[in-house]
């Protein structure tokens, strides 16, 4: 028989710690909750501190172990690269039946960063960072200012997080079926254009018989 009492732990953990906040959890709720000994937490992660870590850590992976890092044709065009990017980043985000607490747990970590926040950025975010970044001076050059493509790669990043945090807002300001007809595809093809358009490498969205922008090369 396997034992998942760590899995229970996780989970428990996660649902209260996104509810409650790390320092009202109480590790005899988070047990009562995972029907497990309160021994067990000392068992399976040695201190409360480290179980939320486990927790905020399993939010993050299940989105991308469910949507792991893509590998790129090497003829692949950096136009094509970053819409599959943006793509996978939405796709880890808003796809698959993930507990409401995963967002929750997350979305307290970046309002009060913890130590799980550095853990997090190491295993999971930087990977992401490092693989946006090389498309990015694909697109740009290799001696574009790296401040200014950081700024960029963080404005794209941004767009796909409003559509992960902010679903709900946007259900009720446009409507149930609207924000359901906002497939990833089309959202990753939309935040693409969006993009290179604001870089100078696309056609204006809104007005495309304006004169195009100059690109940023042009400009530095």
């Amino acid at each position: 028989m396997i034992d998942d009492t760590r899995q229970r732990l996780i989970d428990a953990a996660g649902a209260i710690f996104a509810n409650n906040g790390y320092e009202a959890a109480s590790i005899r709720d988070i047990c009562q909750q995972a029907s497990a000994n309160i021994a067990a937490v000392n068992y399976h992660f040695g201190d409360k501190k480290s179980l939320y870590v486990a927790a905020v850590r399993h939010a993050q992976s299940c989105a991308d172990s469910e949507n792991p890092e893509m590998t790129w044709p090497a003829d692949m065009p950096p136009v094509e690269r970053l819409r599959a990017h943006i793509l996978q980043m939405l796709q880890r985000k808003l796809e698959g039946d993930k507990p409401a607490w995963h967002l929750g747990i997350m979305l307290r970590e970046m309002a009060f960063p913890t130590e799980a926040c550095a853990a997090v950025v190491e295993d999971y975010v930087r990977p992401m960072a490092n693989g946006m970044r090389a498309i990015l001076l694909d697109l740009l050059g290799h001696d574009f200012p790296e401040e200014e493509g950081n700024m960029i790669g963080f404005s794209i990043v941004g767009q796909v997080l409003f559509y992960y945090v902010h679903q709900p807002m946007i259900r009720l300001l446009i409507g149930s079926d609207a924000h359901d007809a906002l497939t990833v595809q089309k959202l990753a093809d939309h935040i693409t254009n969006f993009s290179l358009a604001a870089i100078g490498l696309g056609p204006s969205l809104g007005h495309p018989t304006l004169t195009p922008p100059i690109p940023i090369k042009a400009m530095i």
